[in-house]
């Protein structure tokens, strides 16, 4: 089983700094790590910004277009629930099928906003408190997880993997 975790923090730049220690972990722990990427979201800034951690030799990414959806529902979300009718409509149906469903994109979207920053994880189901114990340094205020079985993980490489 796999996890899909947003790893909150009070900074904007918390999330960048854990990204580099984590990318500094032992190979043991980097392994857990099937994909990372973090947000940060200065004050004043209109919108967050993303950028995915680089040299944790990830190979089973899920990459940018997963990463775009997830946000895109995240913070875009009455922008493109205007485009379509509706914020919830398909694509909570696509998300929760996925193991995503409405109540953790809701709360990232309340727990992230100006001043802040989050990593989120794709990992594998015991990482969450082996890399924990990595950011003790600057520790997360908030950890949101959503489960995801084998087959909604293979389903999501299929849909985003090339």
């Amino acid at each position: 089983m796999s996890e899909l975790t947003m790893w909150k923090f009070d900074t904007a730049d918390g999330a960048e700094r854990v990204g580099y220690a984590l990318r500094d972990a032992t190979p043991q722990q980097r392994r857990l790590v099937a994909d990372a990427v973090y947000v940060t979201w200065p004050v004043g800034a209109r919108k967050p910004s993303t950028r995915p951690i680089t040299g944790l030799d990830t190979q089973a990414a899920l990459g940018e277009s997963f990463w775009g959806v997830l946000f895109g529902m995240i913070f875009y979300s009455p922008l493109l629930g205007a485009a379509v009718g509706s914020a919830g409509g398909p694509m909570w149906g696509g998300l929760t099928g996925f193991g995503i469903d409405e109540t953790f994109v809701n709360r990232v979207r309340d727990a992230v906003t100006p001043g802040t920053s989050a990593l989120f994880l794709l990992s594998s189901g015991t990482a969450c408190d082996q890399i924990r114990d990595t950011l003790r340094f600057d520790p997360p205020t908030m950890v949101l997880t959503a489960k995801l079985t084998r087959r909604q993980e293979s389903s999501l490489r299929d849909v985003f993997v090339d």
